[in-house]
């Protein structure tokens, strides 16, 4: 006879599986190129996975319609150079190094954190001019490799393509704690791409 699952446990195994479900979508995205198809691929997906798995963020799943974004423009793609500094410790993170880049003519840089636990990871935050307007005013994530994101590298360089920038859960329910983007991951200019905030009338 098997023992009973318990609450917490079943709690785990779906959030086991919806992280796996992550990481699949964005496999998916390494593999599919640069194509604007690839992105709305990963829209619907996350779409699907939001409005269907047990551990959505959203706080009332049954009356999701989908998650409102920008326009896809290619011209939001880049490749960085990671560039090492000395370990700085943030939270249970630590930065340690920059990812710089040229994003539409401007030349631009990002801090890269390392997750400093079990496992560890990447996690790339980042604010900009949409804040508390057009996006969340706390910023948004470009790179998880905890939960699966991740969108791959060109040779040694990292792929940034912001079309795939997202919201952290704590956007969607209250039920959620996330690490906001610091003042050092600030971007001077508009990044209109990526995941938004719904337009109100």
């Amino acid at each position: 006879m098997h023992e009973p699952v318990s609450p917490d446990m079943a709690d785990r195994l779906e959030l086991w599986d919806y992280r796996r479900r992550v990481a699949d979508i964005y496999s998916d995205v390494r593999s599919g190129g640069r194509e604007e198809l690839t992105w709305r691929r990963w829209v619907r997906r996350r779409d699907e996975l939001f409005g269907t798995h047990p551990q959505t963020p959203l706080e009332h799943p049954e009356s999701f319609t989908g998650l409102p974004y920008f326009d896809h423009d290619p011209t939001w793609r880049t490749v960085a150079r990671f560039v090492a500094s000395a370990e700085e410790p943030w939270g249970e993170f630590l930065r340690i190094g920059t990812l710089q880049f040229e994003l539409r003519t401007v030349a631009s840089s990002l801090p890269l954190f390392w997750l400093n636990v079990y496992g560890g990871g990447v996690f790339v935050p980042f604010r900009d001019r949409t804040n508390g307007t057009s996006t969340y005013g706390g910023g948004r994530y470009l790179l998880d490799t905890v939960k699966g994101a991740d969108l791959g590298q060109e040779g040694a360089s990292v792929i940034l393509d912001f079309n795939y920038s997202y919201h952290p859960s704590c956007v969607h329910s209250d039920r959620w704690a996330c690490p906001l983007a610091p003042l050092a991951s600030d971007l001077q200019y508009e990044v209109t791409a990526g995941e938004r905030l719904a337009e109100t009338t």
